[in-house]
């Protein structure tokens, strides 16, 4: 596979957290929930066991997840674009056509994206409908319950939080 993961320095960091605390402490912790529940005896019927291998299976799927991700990661800084129109790392502010409401929203990786925070997946139909427009363009983004149209108020490119 030739995946890359682009995400920002902030988004990196955390990754990086994840997998130290999937490797060097929940993983330890599973460890020990299985030597607690073999020394129940029957493994056949022992549900702490069974509960512990099978915690075991997610924590070592997600600790290869996390470890293949890293290593196919492409960190880009933000603050380090220079550019006038959408890319990933801008920060854009919008307005509703319709409700003229504006919303702000951070341009991230699929792991950092959080929409609460205005921080969205640069896979995302919102996200593509914006790569490449500039301040000033109109948006069309095709959602699953309706188009809706934007304008780019601006585009700017800084720290993702």
């Amino acid at each position: 596979m030739d995946d890359k993961f682009p995400m920002t320095p902030t988004g990196h960091r955390k990754l990086k957290a994840e997998l130290r605390q999937v490797r060097d402490v929940d993983r330890h912790e599973n460890v020990r929930e299985i030597e607690a529940a073999l020394e129940h005896g029957d493994l056949k019927e022992n549900a702490e066991y069974h509960a512990a291998k099978e915690r075991q299976a997610q924590i070592n799927g997600r600790m290869r997840m996390l470890e293949y991700r890293l290593a196919n990661a492409v960190v880009i800084d933000p603050a380090t674009v220079k550019s006038e129109k959408v890319a990933f790392g801008a920060t854009v502010t919008l307005t509703d056509a319709e409700s003229e409401e504006e919303v702000v929203y951070s341009i991230v990786g699929e792991d950092e994206a959080d929409v609460a925070r205005g921080l969205i997946n640069v896979n995302s139909p919102v996200a593509r409908a914006m790569i490449g427009k500039m301040e000033g363009d109109e948006i069309l983004v095709k959602l699953p319950r309706g188009d809706r149209e934007f304008e780019l108020m601006s585009v700017e490119f800084k720290p993702v939080s």
